[in-house]
């Protein structure tokens, strides 16, 4: 099983789809109006398996109720840099044991976790280098 689509709820679908594609960089993989109450818009973080869906008629949930949607990135630092420069707010960046964190949320409030895991295998070579 994978999850390939993620519902996220939203007001105004151009507003959104402009926000996640020209400010987070997401890729627009499809925008089509079925018919006057069906519009699917499909939109992928870059390297993604896993995409995001907004539109008319098809998410149930109300706007800004999709929470802690969380992405991993390679990069906190770089991920941070290239966000804030394209205007989107984000957290400062938080460091935890489980590894480093900024969080956004969309003009509607629905809100997104990054992660930036920790180095496991450094983690686990400097145990064994404990041990010896």
């Amino acid at each position: 099983m994978k999850i390939e689509v993620v519902p996220i709820p939203v007001t105004d679908v151009d507003r959104a789809k402009a926000f996640y594609v020209d400010q987070v960089g997401f890729i627009a993989d499809h925008d089509h109006r079925v018919n006057d109450q069906l519009r699917f818009v499909q939109l992928t973080p870059p390297g993604s398996a896993c995409s995001i869906v907004l539109g008319e008629g098809v998410v149930e949930m109300p706007p800004g109720t999709q929470k802690g949607v969380m992405m991993v990135i390679d990069s906190v630092e770089e991920t941070f840099a290239d966000l804030r420069s394209r205007g989107v707010e984000t957290s400062e960046i938080i460091d935890m044991d489980w590894g480093r964190f900024i969080y956004f949320s969309d003009p509607d409030g629905n809100s997104w976790a990054l992660q930036e895991l920790p180095d496991y295998s450094a983690a686990k070579q400097a145990q064994g280098n404990e041990q010896a």
